[in-house]
C-alpha cells in the first residue's frame, strides 16, 4: 500500500477511487482515496467525536486537482467497533492518524479537520511538528470546550424562551434523554449547525452510521453541553507553535462563533480567517460551492500557486 501515494508524489495518477482497510492502533480503519489530480493531497478529519466522513462527498469535486483522502475514525462509519472505552482518547485518534499516513506513504500532505476533526488536526501537528504538512484547515473547529461552552450560551440565548427553559430544566435535572429535551435541541441544530435542509440520501452512507457512545463518552448529550473527557480540551495556549500555513474556516451562523476563531487567528503568526456567509456548522451542508472556492484559493497559496 506505501507505494500507491508515492506514486502520486512522483507525478502518477490515481484512478478515480481506491478504498479498503487499514490497521491502526485499537482496530482496522476504513478508508477512501478520491481523484486522480497531481497537487499534493488532502487528508479529512470527520467531526463527532463519533461521526463519519460520508459528509465529505463534496470534496471529491477536487479530485481532478488532488487526491483527497478520507477515513472513518476507529469506532464509527465502517471502520471496526471495538469495545473498549480506553481507545476513546485524543492521544490514540493521533496515533491513528499517524499509522495511516505512514500506510499510505503521505510524505506530504494538506490536513483539514472539521469540528471534532479540527481538534484532532491541531493535536496531530502539535503532537507530530509540520514536517510534510503543507497546510492546516482548521474548519468550524473545537480548539477550547470552555470557548466552546461560552459561546454555546450565548446562542442558547437567542433561542425561544420555552426552548431555553426545557433545555435548562432537563440538564440540571440530568434528563437530555427526554424526548422534550431532544426536540428543544432541534432548534439549536437547526439555526446554528445546519441552516439547509439535506439533500438526496447518500445510499453508501445507509450502513455508515455514527457512534453515539464515543460521542457522549467523550464530548457529552448534546452539542452545547460538554460533560466528557474532551470538557478540559484546550490547544489555544499553543497555537503561536503553528508554523505553517493555517485557515481558520467557520460559518456566519456557525456554532463555532466566527468571533472566537478571530481570536484564535490572531494567536497563529500568518494565518488566515475566512467566514462562510449564509452557513452554520456544516460548511459543505449549507454552502458547499462557496466553501470549495475558499478551500482551493488558501491551498494553492500554500504550494504558490494561482487558484483556477
Amino acid at each position: 500500500m506505501r507505494w500507491l501515494l508515492g506514486l502520486v508524489l512522483a507525478g502518477a495518477s490515481l484512478a478515480q477511487s481506491r478504498e479498503g482497510f487499514l490497521n491502526v492502533p485499537g482496530g482496522p480503519v476504513f478508508y477512501r482515496i478520491t481523484g486522480s489530480g497531481r497537487g499534493i493531497p488532502l487528508v479529512v478529519l470527520h467531526g463527532g467525536p463519533g461521526g463519519t466522513s460520508c459528509g465529505f462527498r463534496a470534496l471529491g469535486t477536487l479530485g481532478t486537482e488532488r487526491p483527497v483522502v478520507v477515513y472513518d475514525q476507529l469506532g464509527s462509519g465502517r471502520s471496526g467497533r471495538p469495545a473498549d472505552p480506553g481507545l476513546w482518547r485524543v492521544e490514540r485518534f493521533v496515533e491513528e492518524l499517524h499509522a495511516l499516513r505512514k500506510q499510505l506513504g503521505l510524505q506530504k500532505m494538506h490536513l483539514m479537520g472539521q469540528s471534532w476533526g479540527g481538534s484532532l488536526a491541531a493535536a496531530y501537528v502539535l503532537a507530530k511538528g509540520t514536517k510534510g504538512i503543507a497546510s492546516l484547515t482548521l474548519s468550524s473547529a473545537l480548539l477550547s470546550t470552555k470557548d466552546w461552552m461560552r459561546d454555546a450560551g450565548e446562542l442558547k440565548k437567542q433561542l425561544p424562551a420555552d426552548v431555553q427553559e426545557v433545555l435548562n430544566r432537563h440538564e440540571a435535572a440530568g434528563t437530555t434523554n427526554d424526548p422534550a429535551y431532544r426536540k428543544a435541541e432541534g432548534e439549536y441544530t437547526r439555526r446554528f449547525v445546519r441552516r439547509s435542509s439535506p439533500g438526496p440520501p447518500n445510499p453508501e452512507c445507509a450502513e455508515s452510521l455514527g457512534n453515539r457512545t464515543i460521542y457522549e463518552q467523550m464530548w457529552g448529550p448534546t452539542e452545547f453541553f460538554a460533560t466528557g473527557s474532551l470538557k478540559d480540551f484546550d490547544v489555544t495556549g499553543r497555537l503561536g507553535e503553528l508554523r505553517l500555513p493555517v485557515l481558520f474556516l467557520n460559518g456566519e451562523f456557525d456554532e463555532a462563533r466566527p468571533e472566537t476563531a478571530a481570536r484564535y487567528q490572531k494567536l497563529v503568526p500568518g494565518s488566515k480567517l475566512e467566514v462562510i456567509p449564509e452557513a452554520a456548522h456544516s460548511l459543505l451542508g449549507d454552502q458547499p460551492a462557496k466553501t470549495i472556492e475558499v478551500l482551493r484559493r488558501f491551498w494553492a497559496a500554500a504550494e504558490g500557486k494561482r487558484a483556477n
